[in-house]
């Protein structure tokens, strides 16, 4: 196999999963994952989180490429969720005298998921590892980044974070590992999504994480899914920060469901109405054909939401439900929002939309009316009105 040396004796073990079609079982990854782990050479060797079970002949073998028939002396768990923890006693059982590093939370669940308890060295914010030959590891705690055990490991003298499931994206790796080889502008949407899937609802974590971070010079960023972080390191950073702020471009996401076109037509006049006023970035999901992975990365990235559907009985149309409450599990915040509702004999969904958002910050700018059965100049001006107001509040 290619041996992948990222700088100075820091070296990518990952493997690419291109056969799944979804990611946690929830959401679409049609260009695959990867799932990153990383081997660090000084006088010892660590190895820095592992990949899933199925994986681990295929990774035993890259192991082997990078350090020959040496021992591995450490391994460090970043994150305990299974595809990154999976192969721990299978580099177990192939490395018997290895130590595993972990926060007490690790500990905890290293015992829960595969039955270890000895061999674990639990380390507390700012400990250090001596690697030797210049290689020195300093872990940072950043709970519930996503989960409660989650930290990240920083190599001193080389400026490398390895950061977990922070700063990752959906997307296998093709041939590169590194952004300085790599074209990655495809990434970016993908981060993007995989924030707004898995992460958005620990924003204020993210920030707290970010604050830790801030004194540390990092010269690459090393996630545990996506190309590792060099060239654009900064950006990737402003980028995180700015989407656990719940900060937004200007533009509008219109999602909605429709049984028989009449909502959808009114869809399409509110999109009208917007690009009238002057807005450019328009996006619009119709939520029975549109997984709702991608419907909340463009409400994570645009500052506008309008979100409209028919009453299906007697409550809301199942697609705008599911999306709904995938908003407010987020907790979503400083967006414009309006909504709207259509009905033939019981007018359910505004009410059942405000009683799922009451609780969110986010700003209704609009009245949310409902169409009964069919459009009309009414509708038609309600629209008009709807659009003119979001318009006003994102540009």
């Amino acid at each position: 196999m290619n041996i992948s040396e990222i700088s100075n004796r820091i070296y990518y073990a990952g493997v690419n999963n291109r056969t799944s079609e979804l990611f946690e079982e929830l959401w679409p990854i049609p260009h695959g994952v990867s799932y990153n782990s990383y081997v660090v050479v000084g006088d010892k060797i660590a190895l820095i989180d592992t990949v899933p079970a199925c994986y681990c002949i295929k990774f035993l073998y890259k192991i082997a490429d990078i350090i020959g028939n040496k021992n591995i002396d450490y391994l460090v768990i970043n994150h305990m969720e299974p595809d990154h923890s999976g192969a721990i006693q299978i580099i177990r059982n192939h490395f018997p005298e290895i130590k595993i590093i972990g926060n007490n939370k690790t500990a905890e669940m290293i015992q829960g998921y595969y039955g270890i308890s000895d061999n674990i060295i639990v380390v507390k914010e700012n400990d250090t590892i001596d690697l030797g030959a210049g290689k020195t590891m300093r872990f940072t705690m950043t709970p519930m980044v996503h989960w409660p055990e989650t930290m990240m490991t920083y190599i001193e003298n080389d400026k490398f974070l390895f950061s977990g499931d922070a700063f990752g994206c959906y997307g296998a790796l093709n041939g590169a590992v590194t952004d300085d080889v790599a074209y990655t502008d495809d990434y970016i949407p993908e981060m993007y999504r995989y924030y707004s899937n898995i992460v958005a609802k620990y924003g204020v974590m993210v920030q707290n994480a970010l604050k830790k971070l801030a004194p540390l010079e990092i010269g690459y960023i090393c996630p545990t899914h996506g190309p590792v972080w060099h060239k654009r390191s900064k950006e990737i950073i402003d980028i995180y920060s700015s989407l656990s702020r719940y900060e937004a471009e200007p533009g509008v996401v219109i999602a909605y469901g429709s049984m028989y076109g009449n909502t959808e037509e009114l869809v399409e006049k509110i999109a009208w109405e917007l690009s009238q006023s002057g807005v450019k970035k328009i996006k619009i999901h119709n939520l029975s054909h549109t997984n709702v992975s991608f419907v909340l990365a463009d409400i994570m990235r645009y500052k506008g939401l309008i979100i409209g559907g028919p009453t299906y009985s007697n409550s809301l149309f199942p697609a705008v439900d599911n999306l709904v409450k995938a908003i407010k599990l987020r907790e979503i915040k400083n967006r414009s929002f309006a909504y709207f509702g259509s009905f033939t004999w019981a007018p359910a969904v505004t009410k059942r939309i405000e009683a799922e958002i009451e609780h969110l910050k986010i700003d209704v700018v609009a009245s949310p009316f409902n169409m009964k059965q069919a459009p009309n100049p009414d509708i038609a001006e309600a629209c008009r009105i709807l659009a003119q107001n979001m318009a006003a509040a994102v540009l």
